[in-house]
């Protein structure tokens, strides 16, 4: 073992000498490597950059890999034995769908339906992020006037351990404090773009409530969200909108609340509501994306591929070269007693550590195009997700690892022609 360390120590020495020696060629030879080390590095963090967007907006539609979603069908007894079993669990919420128009009263809201501001329905439909679709019975059919008509989506407790909603502005719903008379309210991101469009005063209309509360926007989301919606506590909802059997809940849980799992399902049955109309199912975001980036990954990866070996034809050439000048040096070291596995070492160290160094020096380019890349676009609400992004671990292996690999390819004949030269070669000296 300590023969064996040596030996490397000397190829490590000897190589870098030679680097040193020979600036100008390691030089070429890092030019033509780093695109192609530099390729690889940005399909790995492409993909890894792709992966994490597209389940970024997954996992806000449906929910963050392994929450387990319990639908819960309209019943009379069934949401306060949800609230009952609910209070005190900190990774357990359970959401309801609500309806509501606020501006002016008694008229017809400028999307009509609830849909995208500028694509109004005409069906009279409207349809709950957690709720059934049903005809909007409760919406005013007077003329045109300044309101707008959105989904309220109320929760017990913190939603975003499920579903990671990026915070806009302002703040999130505080489920800490007393519950308030005038409902607070997060807006996603759509809603906000209509409120800032039109003047529309703070009065607002929940389907179903006898009276009219004045609400309190308080921040704004981003929720991945095609229509207007908003976000409030259920119990702030509740003083306006009494609970009754015509809701249909969502719970979402951890994994770890089997238990939980269990009494809901048990205590809803023992209530009268049909075992199986309980649905639960797991969330596997990974699953609707896995294979349409893997597939993508491996093309691009092959294309990556070709410019690296771009790259090690370089090397080789470069390498070929130098251990043709430097014959007489290696015959000298044959006959001092070097051997051969030593000789093919030392040209395999230099090519080695020129890949070591082009993979530093293309990770550290890929390291700043990501930072530039998220301080110019992440001002724009579809790439928000570069602002806190990192750069992927994964694509600074596979950087270090097409260097390598590269150098060793690049570095293997010019090795074994490097060990193959005769003592008698330093006689022409």
């Amino acid at each position: 073992m300590i023969r064996l360390s040596g030996k490397l120590r000397s190829a490590l020495i000897i190589g870098m000498q030679g680097i040193r020696s020979r600036k100008l060629r390691t030089l070429l030879s890092m030019v033509s490597l780093f695109l192609g080390v530099l390729a690889v590095v940005a399909v790995q963090a492409g993909s890894q950059v792709a992966e994490q967007a597209a389940l970024g907006n997954i996992e806000l539609l449906e929910g963050v890999d392994g929450t387990q979603q319990m639908s819960v069908p309209q019943n009379d007894k069934a949401p306060a034995i949800v609230l009952e079993a609910l209070q005190g669990r900190q990774h357990a919420v359970a959401i309801t769908g609500a309806h509501a128009v606020i501006g002016e009263p008694n008229v017809t809201p400028i999307n009509k339906g609830g849909g995208p501001i500028d694509e109004s329905f005409s069906g009279g439909y409207y349809c709950s992020g957690y709720g059934s679709c049903g005809p909007d019975q409760d919406v005013a059919q007077g003329p045109p006037g300044k309101a707008i008509e959105l989904s309220l989506n109320a929760m017990t407790g913190d939603v975003r351990e499920f579903q990671p909603y990026r915070l806009q502005s302002g703040q999130w719903l505080d489920f800490g404090a007393q519950p308030s008379l005038a409902p607070r309210l997060v807006l996603n991101t759509k809603a906000a773009e209509a409120f800032e469009r039109y003047q529309i005063p703070a009065q607002m209309h929940i389907t179903g409530a006898d009276n009219d509360p004045t609400p309190r926007i308080v921040g704004v989301v981003d929720d991945g969200g095609y229509a207007p919606a908003a976000y409030v506590r259920y119990d702030e909802l509740a003083n306006w909108l009494p609970t009754s059997g015509n809701t249909q809940l969502q719970i979402s849980m951890a994994p770890t609340e089997t238990a939980l799992q269990q009494t809901l399902k048990a205590r809803l049955t023992a209530a009268g509501v049909p075992a199986d109309q309980i649905q639960v199912r797991t969330i596997n975001s990974r699953e609707h994306v896995g294979e349409q980036l893997a597939v993508m990954r491996w093309i691009f990866l092959g294309m990556a591929a070709l410019v690296l070996l771009i790259g090690v034809a370089g090397i080789l050439n470069v390498g070929l070269a130098t251990v043709g000048e430097r014959v007489e040096e290696f015959a000298l070291r044959r006959a001092l007693g070097t051997p051969r596995l030593l000789l093919a070492g030392i040209v395999l160290a230099e090519t080695l550590l020129t890949g070591l160094f082009t993979s530093a020096l293309a990770i550290g380019a890929g390291v700043l195009g990501l930072r530039a890349a998220g301080l110019v676009l992440s001002g724009r609400s579809q790439f928000s997700f570069l602002h806190d992004l990192a750069f992927p671990w994964q694509a600074g292996v596979a950087g270090v690892a097409a260097g390598l690999i590269a150098g060793l390819l690049g570095g293997f004949v010019p090795a074994l022609r490097a060990a193959r030269i005769p003592i008698a070669t330093v006689m022409r000296a």
